[in-house]
């Protein structure tokens, strides 16, 4: 079975998250597209294939389990349908509903766009938030004032922890162990950390232990899921947020998201692709 290695969220040609993508005629069974992510050992591998209505349904695989929407794979998905079948966009039927991704050429390979679910936020009870405080070593010294920690969701769950400074955000640690029960106990994709340089620009690093993976270095649902809880605080976005990640780990990526003031509206995310050898 042909898996193609593309990174998403690239940053001018380089950097971004390595995903797999698999465009087949009929989707695997579970337990092979299960074995094909461990293999590839990507955070994220996405299988495709055509349905009747001529929309794509799409699965996602961590390397150790599934997981309901990925950002990144969207995007490399994007870049690979773009690729296989001309630009445009192309309607997704994930496991919890309908998304989108619309690819267009780029100088460095493609430039996609999700669509992604509707978005939602709830506030952080305060034992959740100071285990995961305990988890990454940090205090409630660390925190933005500014800005609460929340659950958010745009189709898959994160805790979201925003840091009063970048040298905090850059000391980031944990057990790959301990962060993984944690975050399968709480039903979490990752746990994601912030630092705002601006009301619409964000330093970002995502811990992903519970997909196996100590960090991802750009996570399209977390930016989604990001944005809408800027937006039920309130937040200034006018329209548009910038997402710096995977500098500390030797990948930058690049994420534009797209919104409007329409509580739980989708959003989307843009990003840059790149083949990879």
């Amino acid at each position: 079975m042909n898996v193609q290695r593309i990174a998403a969220f690239s940053r001018r040609g380089s950097g971004g998250n390595p995903a797999g993508v698999v465009l087949a005629d009929h989707l695997p069974a579970p337990d092979e597209m299960q074995r094909i992510a461990a293999e590839v050992g990507y955070s994220e591998t996405a299988f495709a294939a055509p349905m009747a209505d001529g929309n794509w349904r799409v699965r996602y695989f961590a390397p150790q389990m599934e997981v309901p929407f990925c950002g990144h794979a969207t995007i490399a998905l994007g870049a690979a349908l773009g690729a296989a079948h001309g630009a445009g966009r192309y309607a997704l039927m994930i496991n919890d509903g309908a998304i989108a991704v619309t690819a267009e050429p780029s100088p460095a390979g493609w430039s996609c766009t999700l669509e992604s679910r509707p978005t939602r936020s709830t506030p952080v009870d305060d034992a959740l938030l100071a285990e995961a405080l305990a988890l990454f070593g940090y205090a409630a010294a660390d925190l933005d004032a500014q800005i609460a920690p929340r659950l958010a969701n745009a189709g898959s769950q994160h805790l979201v922890i925003p840091l009063r400074s970048r040298a905090a955000l850059s000391r980031l640690s944990y057990d790959l162990d301990a962060g993984r029960r944690f975050m399968q106990a709480h039903g979490l994709v990752t746990v994601m950390f912030i630092h705002r340089t601006d009301d619409q620009r964000f330093d970002v690093r995502n811990a992903f232990a519970s997909g196996g993976v100590l960090e991802d270095p750009a996570t399209g649902a977390a930016a989604a899921a990001l944005a809408g809880m800027l937006r039920d605080m309130g937040w200034p976005h006018r329209g548009h947020i910038t997402l710096l990640q995977g500098d500390d780990m030797g990948s930058p990526s690049t994420l534009e998201v797209m919104l409007t003031d329409e509580a739980g509206a989708p959003v989307q995310v843009r990003g840059e692709t790149r083949p990879i050898a």
